[in-house]
């Protein structure tokens, strides 16, 4: 029994391991990187947000971390990240795609110039990502790729509809990424997570100051308490699990997935 269970946990774990995590200043990127220094990996943490990444830094202070201020809707600033990881770790293992950013709008009201920074941090800075983790782990012949998406990608995305069409973009990303990569070891699969509380989601019931309304907050988490059949809202743990997951060897024999974190709400 003793080896049976050590065998289940060295499959989660990622010791010796290089994880570059993008959007690791705030959110999910950040208690990814938690999650992933809990399990042995060493970090790479990107974000445009150098102050952030040294919070994030702080709390993984048991694991090996690299902070990296990178615009990943810069291509070849992508390109050049990837080629340092590799040149300073010897090694890249898994790259986890967190990064994102939003805003409220309806179909008709949308603005343009934000438009194109979603779509070009959101779909095309995946991408970048993706392209570049693949050129260095094909090298390798093996590798995992994970990106974050959301239920927004597969259904309506009411009152965010051009992040929702960024996010479809990153599932189609996915699917096409695991035939092409697959034949080089390397995994590609997307966690597309339901409501949870972030500073991105908190956009929701913020005012125009930025302050906080705590009537609408309480509003919105009890209407999201009622779209899931468990009757609760996630946390930013519950993501940064099955991001785990998908980075480990727990799942050598997935790829191309879309795994839904949702409560349920997605079914």
């Amino acid at each position: 029994m003793g080896d049976d269970m050590n065998r289940t946990m060295r499959a989660f774990r990622l010791d010796g391991r290089v994880a570059v995590i993008t959007g690791a200043g705030s959110g999910l990127g950040r208690e990814a990187a938690r999650v992933f220094a809990e399990a042995g990996a060493s970090l790479v943490l990107v974000d445009i947000d150098t102050a952030g990444l040294e919070q994030t830094a702080a709390l993984c202070k048991d694991a090996t971390t690299t902070i990296e201020t990178v615009d990943i809707s810069d291509r070849s600033a992508v390109d050049a990240l990837a080629d340092r990881v590799v040149a300073s770790a010897g090694r890249l293992d898994a790259w986890i795609n967190c990064a994102g950013i939003g805003y409220m709008h309806s179909l008709l009201a949308a603005d343009a110039e934000r438009a194109a920074k979603l779509i070009a941090v959101n779909m095309m800075g995946a991408f970048w990502c993706c392209a570049a983790a693949g050129r260095v782990m094909r090298e390798q012949g093996r590798g995992a790729i994970v990106n974050v998406s959301s239920g927004g990608g597969s259904g309506p995305a009411r009152g965010v509809s051009i992040y929702g069409m960024t996010k479809a973009g990153v599932n189609s990303l996915t699917w096409t990424s695991a035939a092409e990569l697959g034949p080089y070891g390397i995994r590609v699969n997307a966690v597309a997570p339901g409501w949870i509380e972030t500073p991105m989601s908190s956009l929701m019931y913020r005012d125009e100051r930025g302050e906080v309304d705590l009537t609408k907050r309480q509003a919105i988490m009890d209407q999201m308490e009622k779209v899931s059949p468990l009757g609760i809202v996630g946390e930013p743990a519950d993501i940064a699990y099955a991001l785990l997951y998908f980075a480990s060897d727990a799942s050598r024999y997935i790829t191309g997935q879309v795994l839904n974190v949702s409560g349920g709400a997605t079914i």
